[in-house]
């Protein structure tokens, strides 16, 4: 591609002080007290402008690093694009972050100065032992809050307008812009350093993938953590699009703001969206009779519906009349229900979508976009669009983006959304990094259309004693498509078959298995042979579909879910496979040593 065909390098205040160049009342909005209030284009970058000018004040210089612990609002985009504007690096923190991870965090960033939250975020803080500098609290009114700061930095701006203007015009493009630490499933968390260029680039390219079509009144709805460089990216972009920008809190509360804010589009990851169609699911169970069986059967005959449109190309008049019937009985209604009878399209990234649940929401009229990254690139390296998009893949590269696959499969991705490297470590900058090209860690390929297909990750895939290789992400996500399974996961290497861990969902067990006591705790719902059979059967009746090597011959019920706390999980919701594998090393040997057909093992 024609390097004219890229946009000019420019650094991330340029870029944003560009997309609230046209004023609007509503760029961005969030819930206080209950009630849904709005931020304006000039009331945001005053703000940005005051807190920049305080942070400078408090000592600062630029490439400072400035640490950001919150969950999302207004105020962490404050934080983050002030950080900037000073010309300081931001170091995005995830509130529910392992403490020694934590304490690596702002040990290894020297960390100038935090923004936090909340009192809850500052004890963990405290905890987690690490020398901190100053703190800035997002809800004290107090001389150590958000407010007293940024009301300082307004005051050093009238004195002095030109100021932070004078920061911006110091940096460049390729300046380092926000060192946002991987989440470290396999060890300790490593500092990605991204650029204003990085950034920047990733989100103008990425912008052409059909956010551009949306209205200036369309609505998006954030529901991923900032902390995820996913959502920090989108940011920027959806500024870009100039769209009505609305913020969830609290994923615990997505029906009802999709149902307040009735976006035109949100991005998300296979996990919300799967418990989206599990909770439709277990309202259907929950209800019985006539109406809890037309829901299943209004999914079953959309998803059935699209599989014949995308993949055969045509629907059969049987199918057509039924789903035309789906549709008038329970489809419509049901996409108003969840709040998307206005959405254009949902993207989703960060882990694959399984292809039921991308047919099941295309049958009830919601387009699903997958996309592929990491935060190594920024982190967008390919996405479908509206007018080109093939089911199963991750669509095809943005422009200026260049993706080859090395000889044993690993896809190597090179273009100015890549990393400048690791902060502080040469040594994995330059494992990860040669020739320019950065070694994703992921196994894929191109076909010959331009798509980009993901296999699994190079270091997950294992072989069997039998010398099958298997893909757990495949297996577990076949799993998963039950309704009563809320995470799973796949082990086996050098076993003859693959077995898995499954966390179940209770309540909806229950609802389903009405001989279970109600007062019993899952330890002891866990070790019932009924309970065992069901899930054995589910388990089963889940992965047919798959090769005779790939199906699951045992399965170990964890009583309570993963959970970033309990330490199976990151920060980012990713699975600690060694973490997993070695807390219940025992149980998993118990059960290979079990040699029947479809045995089960029970935590």
């Amino acid at each position: 591609m024609a390097p004219d065909d890229l946009p000019e390098k420019q650094t991330l205040p340029h870029l944003i002080r560009g997309a609230l160049a046209q004023p609007r009342e509503d760029v961005v909005s969030e819930r206080v007290n209950g009630t849904w209030t709005s931020t304006s284009s000039a009331a945001l970058l005053k703000r940005v402008e005051n807190l920049a000018c305080a942070i400078r004040d408090a000592g600062l210089s630029a490439g400072d690093r400035v640490a950001l612990m919150s969950h999302n609002c207004v105020d962490w985009i404050v934080a983050d694009f002030a950080t900037i504007f000073a010309g300081c690096v931001v170091v995005p923190i995830y509130p529910t972050q392992a403490l020694d991870h934590l304490a690596h965090i702002l040990t290894h960033s020297d960390a100038r100065l935090i923004f936090a939250d909340s009192a809850g975020t500052q004890e963990r803080l405290v905890e987690s032992g690490a020398p901190l500098p100053r703190v800035v609290r997002f809800d004290s009114p107090n001389p150590g809050g958000l407010q007293p700061f940024e009301n300082g930095g307004a005051a050093i701006r009238a004195r002095n307008p030109q100021l932070p203007r004078a920061y911006e015009d110091a940096l460049h493009p390729d300046d380092l812009a926000v060192l946002i630490y991987t989440s470290g499933t396999t060890g300790v968390p490593k500092g990605v350093m991204l650029s204003h260029d990085n950034l920047g680039y990733d989100a103008r390219v990425a912008l052409d993938c059909g956010f551009e079509g949306l209205s200036s009144e369309a609505a998006v709805l954030s529901v991923l953590p900032y902390s995820h460089i996913y959502e920090h990216t989108l940011i920027y972009i959806y500024l870009l699009a100039q769209v009505r920008y609305f913020i969830c809190h609290d994923p615990g509360e997505l029906i009802g703001d999709l149902r307040d804010v009735r976006p035109a589009e949100m991005t998300s990851v296979p996990r919300l969206f799967d418990r989206l169609l599990a909770g439709v699911r277990g309202e259907a169970l929950r209800h019985g009779g006539p109406r809890g069986r037309l829901i299943p059967w209004a999914l079953r005959t959309g998803r059935r519906a699209m599989y014949a449109r995308v993949f055969g190309n045509r629907v059969p008049f049987g199918l057509r009349c039924e789903y035309a019937l789906a549709r008038v009985l329970v489809l419509t209604k049901l996409r108003r229900a969840l709040g998307f009878d206005r959405v254009e399209f949902l993207t989703s990234g960060s882990a694959p979508l399984h292809l039921d649940t991308a047919m099941t929401l295309l049958g009830f009229g919601v387009p699903v976009m997958q996309g592929y990254g990491l935060t190594e690139t920024s982190p967008i390296v390919s996405v479908s669009r509206l007018s080109s998009n093939a089911y199963g893949a991750v669509g095809r590269p943005l422009r200026g983006v260049a993706v080859r696959v090395a000889a044993d499969g690993e896809l190597l991705v090179r273009g100015r959304n890549v990393m400048h490297g690791y902060y502080r470590d040469l040594d994995a900058t330059a494992a990860a990094i040669d020739g320019g090209w950065l070694h994703t860690g992921d196994l894929g390929h191109v076909d010959d259309r331009g798509f980009l297909w993901i296999t699994d990750r190079k270091n997950e895939v294992f072989k069997t004693s039998t010398g099958k290789w298997i893909s757990p992400s495949r297996v577990e996500a076949s799993i998963k498509r039950s309704i009563f399974v809320t995470a799973a996961m796949v082990t086996g290497r050098g076993e003859a078959h693959p077995l898995a861990l499954i966390c179940p969902n209770w309540a909806l067990l229950r609802l389903e298995l009405p001989q279970l006591p109600a007062d019993a705790q899952p330890e002891r719902l866990a070790v019932r042979d009924d309970v065992r059979e069901f899930l054995t059967h589910e388990v089963h009746r889940q992965t047919r579909s798959l090769a005779s090597y790939e199906q699951v011959r045992h399965i170990i019920i964890i009583p309570r879910e993963f959970s970033v706390e309990g330490g199976e999980l990151s920060p980012s919701m990713k699975i600690k496979r060694r973490v997993v594998e070695e807390r219940f090393a025992g149980e998993i040997r118990r059960a290979y040593d079990d040699r029947s057909p479809m045995s089960a093992a029970t935590v």
